[in-house]
């Protein structure tokens, strides 16, 4: 029988604020374990939670993004559950009233445009962290580590719209991509930033109804979330094929056995004793407080990809690149010399290649570029390449020298003792100079053997020490030969 593979994403999001959900404790990845703990977060009797308003400006920002619905009041809620790395022994969560419902997230797949329907985002604290005995045998005890507990999360649950384990991957890319882009989450999943837990099915293809599903939780990569649920696809396959029912259960996959081992049988909602958190009031979203999320609300990734795309000519690939992350899409735009096609995708090729070189090899932000470069000198050096006043080799060494040294491209070039050979009238002696000498060339050109004219461009530029322009050189290269073609 054929199956059709049915998947619904939970991801779970850290918010990128400076203290946790409920209490002040700071947040920080790699603080000394159990040291940004208070009486709040670690569940001490008498100890009252107060919520965290930047946590819940990020969600009104995602959930604006996303086209989701507000709840102009939500509930908080205890999700009742033998924590091991919760010292409360209870999540706070949001349960029948979620802060955010509906809404949907575009994503492109080889090409086509498609759209994954979403079923809520909601607000909770994250748990801690358990360190368990190794295979190794270098640690004898489970340790537990409460700096995580508390930790303000957004969890974002999709329909059971995703069908391969491909697009469960495209799907987080483009999820990590926005709250990047928000600014609200670094979406880190090597430090747990974003995680993802994917309910799995299987139902004959042309069914309607869903069969039963599993969870695979914690997935901390988007390849670990692609070999996960492909694993258990083919688990699910081999199970069903011999006639074997499928158990609701929650499973873990082991990335570096790839494999999958059950957990424990799936819980449902009733489990948890779901109520109303007696220590939180009613979550109030004032009419003003939606609109001013509504209207600092960025120009979304995927708008300005199209824009570059459709406004500036950009090049598929150039448009994708350049709105990965805001902070470079935004140098990018003001550096551009002139709205012009051509000063365009100079930009383009000067921020994708040199400046993101640049960043990734000094391991820099763009903050820390573009406080020794600001966008005007950069617009300043790109707009002396696009008149051609600089040749290839001169624009790179000078934007070598642009974040360790000060001053215009003018002073750079003065400091260095360089001379660019620019004009016709300091480059016309070298061209001639270079017919005189290179005969042979000279009238394999003139015979229409149109190869050996780069050779000639090469001598010239060569005479004049890399110095001239080529585009100039060509120029004079042009006159003379027709010069001595009719002459």
């Amino acid at each position: 029988m054929a199956w059709e593979v049915v998947i619904g994403l939970e991801c779970h999001i850290q918010l990128a604020t400076r203290t946790k959900m409920f209490c002040g404790c700071t947040v920080g990845f790699g603080a000394e374990p159990n040291s940004t703990v208070c009486p709040v977060c670690l569940g001490l009797p008498g100890a009252l939670p107060r919520v965290n308003a930047r946590a819940i400006e990020a969600a009104l920002a995602l959930g604006t993004a996303l086209g989701c619905r507000i709840r102009m009041q939500s509930v908080f809620a205890r999700k009742n559950y033998f924590y091991p790395d919760m010292p409360k022994n209870y999540q706070v969560t949001q349960y029948d009233q979620p802060i955010c419902e509906g809404g949907q997230l575009p994503v492109v797949m080889d090409g086509v445009a498609r759209t994954f329907e979403l079923t809520r985002i909601h607000c909770e604290e994250d748990a801690g962290k358990s360190f368990h005995p190794e295979r190794h045998g270098d640690r004898r005890l489970s340790r537990v580590d409460f700096n995580r507990a508390g930790v303000p999360l957004l969890e974002l649950v999709t329909e059971p719209v995703l069908r391969s384990p491909g697009e469960c991957a495209a799907f987080l890319t483009q999820l990590r991509r926005l709250v990047r882009w928000l600014g609200i989450s670094g979406g880190d999943m090597e430090k747990g930033q974003l995680r993802c837990d994917a309910n799995v099915s299987l139902r004959p293809v042309g069914a309607a109804t869903l069969g039963t599903k599993t969870e695979l939780k914690n997935l901390n990569t988007i390849k670990g979330v692609e070999r996960g649920v492909t694993a258990e696809i083919a688990r699910q396959t081999a199970l069903l094929d011999a006639g074997e029912r499928i158990v609701q259960a929650t499973l873990l996959f082991d990335a570096e056995r790839d494999a999958l081992e059950i957990m424990r049988t799936k819980e449902h909602a009733h489990d948890y004793r779901y109520f109303p958190d007696p220590d939180l009031p009613v979550l109030r979203v004032s009419a003003a407080q939606l609109e001013s999320a509504r209207a600092a609300a960025p120009e979304l990734p995927w708008d300005r990809e199209a824009r570059y795309r459709d406004a500036l000519a950009l090049p598929a690939y150039d448009a994708q690149v350049l709105t990965e992350a805001r902070d470079v899409s935004d140098y990018f735009e003001a550096c551009v010399p002139a709205p012009d096609a051509a000063s365009v995708k100079l930009a383009s090729n000067w921020v994708m290649t040199e400046l993101l070189r640049v960043l990734k090899d000094r391991e820099w932000s763009v903050a820390d570029w573009s406080e020794r470069v600001s966008a005007a000198r950069f617009r300043e050096f790109l707009g002396k390449v696009a008149a051609k006043e600089l040749p290839g080799p001169i624009a790179k060494q000078v934007f070598a020298w642009l974040p360790d040294e000060t001053g215009s491209v003018a002073e750079l070039l003065e400091r260095h003792g360089i001379k660019v050979a620019g004009g016709a009238d300091e480059l016309r002696p070298l061209v001639r100079a270079v017919l005189d000498e290179n005969p042979g060339p000279v009238q394999q050109v003139l015979e229409g053997r149109e190869a050996t004219f780069g050779f000639l461009v090469g001598m010239v530029m060569k005479k004049s020490g890399g110095q001239a322009v080529p585009q100039v050189v060509n120029q004079l290269l042009r006159e003379e030969l027709a010069a001595r073609k009719h002459a």
